[in-house]
């Protein structure tokens, strides 16, 4: 059995690449141009895994990388909401139409499916919470609509080509290897980084929004059922715990968890960013076998148990 992992270098796809190693996956690619991605992730996986350097807008690198595969996940993106406002050109190019290539390639290659990560930043702001896959898609940013259209695509392919795809609605994934020195690093990388340096973080807007925060092992478990699972071609999940936190209140648990008391600093709110997002997990618990076994105080845990060892 060959996997492919576009993205296979980065943070979530790095856990990917584990887990589906440990799931008795014979042959990995990891796919990733290494802008955002790092080798050392995959240190110490064995020959079982390959990284092959190349980019999602190259076609014919895409269709090399994923000759002979039997699932290809697609993770490569450029993943910042803030940078697709400030970069709208490149966001596009490799989300929308780099995406394109890779279902292209997945479908003329005959590969059986494709899991796209897509995002819940495609629900835009809602009154009403948990958000739930069968709700208006409202995009509020250059890269919430880039991903809405690769579950269009995801689905299109399904439909018009016979490439059975699933689309998993990412929340706000963190864990080890999530790199904290982006301006456009996730909020949860940033405390970390905070926590171990003594310096303060700055939280843009309020506090008071908040998130579902997913532990990355839960999300690859997921990712690897979604592969499976039968009579889902086309087809949209969420892909997040079922719970929210506000980013106040996570500051105050980080401390409780660390014993490091700090006060945080406050920004203006960031352009684009949603106000409060909850994953309704129904449908991918009835159709996936969705079953997170991470508390989110546990995986904060095991995030900064990481975090000390690597950046110290």
């Amino acid at each position: 059995m060959k996997a492919v992992v576009t993205g296979g270098a980065g943070f979530i796809g790095s856990a990917l690449v584990r887990h589906l190693l440990s799931e008795g996956v014979d042959s990995i690619v990891a796919f990733d141009n290494l802008n955002s991605g790092h080798a050392k992730n995959l240190d110490g996986l064995g020959d079982r895994v390959q990284l092959v350097e190349g980019d999602i807008r190259d076609y014919d690198a895409v269709v090399a990388a994923i000759a002979g595969a039997d699932f290809v996940f697609h993770l490569a993106a450029i993943p910042s909401v803030p940078r697709s406002i400030k970069e709208p050109i490149p966001s596009h190019d490799v989300n929308i139409n780099g995406s394109f290539n890779v279902f292209r390639a997945a479908q003329a290659c005959g590969v059986k499916r494709v899991v796209y990560a897509a995002s819940s930043s495609a629900y835009g702001d809602t009154e009403v919470l948990p958000k739930v896959e069968t709700m208006q898609a409202n995009p509020r940013s250059p890269y919430a609509a880039q991903k809405l259209m690769g579950e269009y695509y995801a689905s299109v392919f399904s439909s018009c080509f016979g490439l059975e795809t699933v689309s998993l609605r990412f929340f706000n994934v963190f864990g080890p290897r999530q790199d904290p020195g982006s301006a456009y690093s996730g909020v949860l990388s940033l405390f970390m980084k905070s926590l171990i340096t003594g310096q303060a973080p700055t939280i843009f807007g309020d506090g008071g929004q908040s998130r579902d925060f997913t532990y990355v092992e839960d999300v690859a478990a997921l990712v690897w059922k979604a592969a499976r699972a039968e009579g889902v071609s086309g087809k949209v999940f969420n892909a997040g715990n079922g719970n929210r936190y506000t980013l106040n209140q996570t500051w105050e648990l980080l401390q409780k968890i660390t014993g490091v008391s700090l006060e945080a600093q406050y920004g203006p709110a960031r352009e684009g960013d949603v106000r409060d997002s909850q994953a309704d997990t129904t449908l991918a618990k009835l159709e996936l076998g969705h079953d997170p076994k991470f508390t989110f105080e546990e995986g904060l845990r095991r995030t900064f148990d990481w975090y000390r060892q690597s950046l110290a």
